[in-house]
């Protein structure tokens, strides 16, 4: 008898998307299913939040298909600033509207705003 024996850490891993072995499995890697930047938009905008604080918002990239987390670490050390992802939206300390579209565009991304 196994440690084992009739848990699902008995069978070998499968595939969560076609739910065949991972061996046999013929999906395309995460990497593969990315959206180009080319083929997306970013809506940029400037907003106040309490105390008076500044911060540009970027909207319109979709949560699936992209590492925003990335992105926000890209877009916070091109501008020296800090920053978060707040409901599928990043947001960066400051007035950095220019900066900001600047870094999008030199990554590929099509802005607005």
């Amino acid at each position: 008898m196994r440690l084992f024996e009739g848990t699902e850490f008995d069978r070998p891993p499968t595939c969560e998307r076609c739910s065949q072995v991972e061996t046999d499995c013929q999906c395309p890697p995460e990497a593969a299913r990315r959206i180009p930047p080319e083929k997306q938009t970013a809506r940029l905008a400037i907003e106040k939040r309490r105390k008076g604080k500044v911060v540009t918002v970027v909207r319109g990239l979709p949560e699936v298909g992209n590492d925003l987390q990335e992105l926000l670490t890209r877009l916070k050390s091109g501008c020296g600033a800090g920053g978060s992802i707040q409901a599928g939206e990043i947001e960066i300390q400051g007035r950095q509207l220019e900066r900001v579209r600047e870094l999008l565009e030199t990554i590929g991304f099509k802005v607005k705003g």
